[in-house]
């Protein structure tokens, strides 16, 4: 079948997702720059969870352009994503209205994870479904990447128990490193 259909929900799936956690955002009470300090966390878990979401969307976006079809294995795949992924609200809120305590932040390390876990099952029923010649395998090659950034959620959601602040550096790393345009699919279109 083709990629149309899903391309559509998993963009309306991720505005959505975007949506609910900007509703998170509390009005701050005041007028003056102080009326804001009690909302820095808050804001700072909606930013790096935005960033993530919006890291999905983009990497979707392009593994779905290298590709010509799906299949029912990718359909729950691509669900099974996104399911992982509209989580990302709540564990948002749980991290930020806790002031990145420590089962929260384990919480959203947890998240994390399983949307990497997921992500990385998207790719294996891709890769499956089109081949080990095609342009979609060519620019995932061996996806070291996505496999070093779920080692690091895993080791987050441990570390997490012994200094929250270190998972949470990590998930700003990780953003970081996913922030850098991904030009594995570009260069293969391009050829």
């Amino acid at each position: 079948m083709g990629k149309g259909r899903v391309e559509a929900f998993t963009d309306g799936v991720v505005a959505i997702i975007i949506t609910i956690m900007v509703l998170d955002l509390k009005v701050p009470e005041g007028e003056d720059f102080s009326a804001l300090l009690p909302q820095w966390p808050v804001f700072l878990c909606y930013v790096l969870s935005f960033i993530n979401v919006g890291i999905y969307w983009n990497n979707l976006h392009n593994m779905f352009h290298t590709v010509q079809r799906v299949d029912g294995r990718v359909l729950w795949a691509n669900l099974h994503l996104l399911f992982w992924l509209s989580l990302m609200p709540v564990t948002t809120a749980f991290m930020g209205e806790n002031h990145f305590a420590t089962v929260p932040v384990a919480v959203y390390g947890v998240d994390l994870a399983l949307c990497a876990t997921a992500y990385a099952m998207l790719v294996l029923a891709l890769r499956r479904l089109h081949g080990q010649d095609t342009a979609f395998a060519k620019a995932i090659g061996n996806d070291r990447k996505g496999r070093i950034s779920l080692a690091v959620y895993i080791a987050a959601v441990a570390l997490a128990f012994l200094n929250r602040w270190i998972s949470v550096a990590l998930f700003v790393t990780v953003a970081l490193v996913w922030l850098v345009p991904d030009t594995r699919f570009s260069r293969v279109l391009e050829k």
